[in-house]
């Protein structure tokens, strides 16, 4: 095996650059549907091109790309169970009225100059709580996104406030299973990383706040207009009641207590769906449609399509009605599909040897601090783009530059805090990533409409690279530690 050749770095760019190339042939041809089959077509023939040049001119076995498939899908098992948690709680929560109520009395209590930086720190908030932006997205992000339609603010900027709070929690978050990872694959505790990231995260989300503060100021919105026809047709509509709230309540509680967020989204999913059988049974019965049906017998159908199906409610106001639909288990099917495609050419790559030999080039930019963090950087928003897992992504970048970051002498926790300034938050910037695809689902805005308000997101790579340029805490080692406890702090 040592003796098979490896591929040149301008080869391993080939399927990279073939997939960008249909992707943006996709994208010209579809649209907004280019996630409903085309981008994954492209995906599955840049993994064909890879594996075709790797047997046919580089002697790597079938097998080899089997094996990277079968421990690749192993490890997203549990995303796409996630994923399909998320759909039933996006269905019931709108459907049970807990979304709606949110909304009824968070337009007329938000204000819309203010609405934007409240935003963004009420998911932060939450995320840092819960330790997941998946979880704050799916839950509190959908109700803001419902009240900034509400104030007539742009679905783009408020996206933007929802993920930029959401992922400044999620990364600074203990509970956090990226916070974990990045501290794990780089051998520093985790309270020791999260310490070190604030000097980067701090000043990054400090001025993202000011930047949605001032935003907030200047944005022409049309509030006044939208708030009656929205609280309106949200209150003939639904049963709006301070009961639903029990339920993002117990879901609050249940996130302290630190419960596994597939559990949490299913508990709730299902205390959801009793609160829409006592409250909302009128909207239960709309959504069965089938007059044939007892009460109870419709009641009941209409639960299970809330959970797996596409829901449709009339409320008497087109906006509206395009707010409170909602897609159920089967509105993720897509994004799942995706991200199996994404999957298979992320493995593809990483079998070849590929995603190794384009690596190996940007170590060699390796001179000095700054080059060593900024290659670090670019090697984990590559990994983001070309793997499609910021899992995936974490794991390697950590992997690749360890041993360069102990013989360069710097000391480990500045790897753990590098790998995730870049390849934690880049993830949901990207339209095939499992993080873009599912936020641009969850939200139902396209990830290239919601990108350029990400201000946490981008600024995060360029901050951690501005800090090594400066040096602001970044000092040799003089011992070369092969454990955490031999990392001194500063």
């Amino acid at each position: 095996m040592n003796n098979t050749p490896k591929p040149h770095p301008l080869v391993s760019l080939i399927p990279v650059v073939v997939l960008i190339a249909l992707l943006a042939v996709v994208i010209a041809l579809f649209g907004s549907d280019s996630l409903s089959g085309g981008s994954q077509i492209a995906l599955i023939l840049g993994m064909a091109v890879c594996v075709l040049i790797s047997t046919a001119f580089y002697h790597v076995p079938w097998r080899a790309f089997e094996e990277q498939l079968n421990k690749t899908m192993g490890g997203i098992f549990i995303t796409l169970l996630i994923l399909l948690s998320v759909g039933m709680l996006a269905g019931s929560w709108m459907i049970s009225g807990v979304v709606p109520t949110l909304i009824y009395y968070g337009v007329q209590i938000l204000s819309p100059s203010f609405f934007l930086v409240s935003a963004c720190i009420i998911c932060a908030l939450i995320s840092l709580l819960s330790g997941s932006s998946w979880t704050t997205i799916a839950t509190i992000g959908v109700a803001l996104l419902g009240i900034g339609q509400a104030l007539g603010i742009s679905e783009a900027w408020t996206a933007g406030a929802i993920i930029s709070g959401a992922y400044f929690g999620d990364k600074m978050s203990p509970l956090s299973d990226t916070t974990i990872l990045a501290s794990s694959a780089a051998r520093v505790d985790i309270f020791k990383h999260i310490r070190y990231m604030m000097y980067t995260t701090v000043p990054t989300i400090t001025i993202t706040l000011i930047i949605f503060f001032i935003a907030g100021l200047g944005l022409n919105s049309s509030g006044a207009l939208h708030i009656e026809e929205y609280t309106d047709g949200l209150s003939s509509t639904f049963n709006i009641s301070a009961w639903t709230l029990l339920v993002p309540v117990v879901t609050g509680v249940l996130i302290a207590r630190q419960v596994p967020s597939c559990i949490v989204l299913f508990i709730s999913s299902i205390l959801a769906g009793i609160t829409a059988l006592i409250l909302q049974p009128h909207i239960l019965c709309q959504i069965a449609n089938d007059a044939s049906l007892s009460q109870a017998a419709a009641m009941a159908k209409g639960l299970a399509i809330t959970y797996y199906g596409s829901t449709a409610i009339e409320t008497g106001s087109a906006a509206l009605n395009n707010l409170v639909s909602t897609g159920g288990m089967s509105g993720m099917l897509n994004t799942i599909w995706l991200i199996i495609c994404a999957m298979c050419f992320g493995s593809a790559m990483v079998a070849s040897g590929m995603i190794a030999s384009i690596t190996r080039v940007i170590i060699r930019w390796v001179r000095s601090r700054f080059t060593l963090v900024s290659s670090t950087v670019c090697s984990g928003i590559f990994l983001n783009i070309t793997t499609g897992d910021q899992f995936i992504s974490i794991v390697l970048t950590a992997d690749m530059f360890r041993d360069v970051y102990r013989q360069e002498g710097y000391e480990a926790r500045l790897l753990s805090r590098t790998t995730e300034d870049a390849a934690t938050v880049t993830s949901v910037l990207i339209p095939w990533n499992t993080c873009g695809m599912t936020q641009a689902t969850v939200l139902g805005v396209p990830t290239l409409t919601y990108l350029p308000y990400c201000f946490f997101n981008y600024l995060s790579p360029l901050m951690s690279m501005l800090i090594a340029a400066i040096g602001w805490k970044i000092k040799r080692i003089a011992t070369q530690p092969t454990t955490t406890d031999e990392i001194s702090e500063q």
